[in-house]
């Protein structure tokens, strides 16, 4: 086999663990066919205990602790120097050095880099093929930050809105592949950088149709009588701090005037401040980490995905309809997703929306749109026949092109 070289921002691992799914199925399709060599930064303490099933996966690994607190405070220097918040945060002197002495070494001739701040570890390697998974345009979701916070908030993230595209320009121009999550996502970022529109493309997010099953024997954990309404993810992430707020506090009243036994479950680890102070409303409970989310998704009555800012596939709304639950989305959840809103989810734009589709969810439960949502994620959302397309572009013939 040949060598390859996987540089990804955070440990993939665990396998259906959120914003790491993407990266574990990538790793774990590429060791089918290259001896892959593997970069990434371990940000969670509790994170280090799966170092030995990675390291059984690839022919060789770093892992770089990463300090979140300091990692916030080093890249506010970028401010100064007019660069990406980003790039400073996962900037590391100790792996830029094992890159090097890896690709030298192993004679690296193919670099796949997962998401853009980890693009400086392969900018040295021109020589080398490389195809960059951005999975979501970073910078458009720094944007839609900007125009939700206030001063110095909102100033703060429209520099790095502008920084960034900067260099996810730079990087897709001088890339061979610059791939993303969904054809929206794609079609997005070739307006946004037109010079590299012949390198853009996507493959959509997969589900792990065996792990994700309503077949499963959970146990239920559940009080007797409650209509448990449930949203998924990791709970310091800005996107489903504001969703998970904004239905508490401008849904949830009016679903328990109706249904006073619906109790709205927030699960998933590290939440937030404001997520903590929502368990004190009527009706709302926060998990914290659960070691496994499936018997909540399993016995819910209903699963919700009210984000506002969103960008790419919800691998939530895909794990909710793969164990053939009844969904109810907003516009951004749905972006990328193939499903048709009232044969296999319910789709609400607004609040009042949201309040009438749970409402007759909650009244009316419909099973045969579990089942239909089931049967879509079977049939489109399989994760080989998506990530095939990452091998292919590997082995293309690189063309001949002026430099970038």
């Amino acid at each position: 086999m040949d060598n390859l070289l996987l540089l990804v921002h955070r440990i993939p691992y665990p396998p259906n663990k959120g914003d790491k799914i993407r990266s574990y199925h990538l790793l774990k399709h590429l060791a089918q066919h290259y001896r892959v060599h593997l970069a990434t930064f371990v940000d969670d303490e509790d994170d280090w205990q799966h170092v030995p099933r990675l390291e059984a996966m690839a022919a060789s690994c770093h892992f770089a602790p990463l300090n979140t607190k300091m990692a916030r405070v080093r890249s506010l220097g970028a401010l100064l120097g007019n660069r990406s918040l980003s790039l400073d945060y996962y900037r590391d002197a100790g792996l830029r050095q094992w890159v090097g002495d890896t690709v030298r070494r192993e004679g690296i001739t193919r670099i796949v880099v997962f998401s853009s701040a980890m693009a400086q570890y392969a900018e040295p390697y021109p020589d080398a093929r490389r195809v960059i998974d951005f999975v979501d345009v970073d910078s458009d979701k720094w944007r839609q930050y900007a125009e939700k916070k206030s001063w110095p908030m909102s100033m703060l993230y429209a520099h790095e809105a502008r920084q960034l595209l900067a260099y996810e320009r730079r990087v897709a121009l001088a890339c061979d592949a610059a791939l993303f999550v969904s054809a929206p996502e794609a079609e997005l970022f070739r307006a946004l950088a037109p010079e590299s529109a012949a390198r853009i493309g996507h493959f959509s997010n997969g589900v792990d149709t065996a792990y994700f099953s309503p077949e499963g024997a959970y146990p239920d954990p559940y009080a007797a009588g409650v209509q448990a309404l449930v949203f998924t993810g990791a709970m310091d992430y800005w996107p489903n701090i504001d969703a998970v707020t904004w239905f508490a506090e401008e849904v949830l009243p009016a679903v328990r005037a109706r249904h006073p036994q619906a109790v709205f479950y927030i699960v998933g680890a590290r939440p937030a401040s404001e997520v903590q102070q929502l368990a004190g409303l009527p009706g709302v409970v926060v998990t914290g980490t659960v070691p496994d989310v499936r018997p909540y998704v399993a016995h819910a009555a209903l699963c919700v995905a009210p984000l506002r800012i969103a960008r790419g596939i919800q691998n939530k709304v895909l794990e909710a309809m793969a164990m053939a639950r009844t969904v109810v989305v907003s516009p951004q959840a749905l972006e990328g997703i193939e499903a048709k809103a009232g044969r296999e989810l319910l789709l609400a734009a607004d609040a009042p929306a949201f309040i009438a589709a749970v409402n007759q969810a909650l009244a009316a439960p419909d099973d045969a749109m579990g089942l239909a949502a089931r049967a879509t994620v079977e049939q489109l959302y399989g994760w080989n026949s998506h990530l095939s397309r990452v091998c292919t572009l590997l082995e293309a013939d690189r063309p001949v092109r002026k430099e970038a």
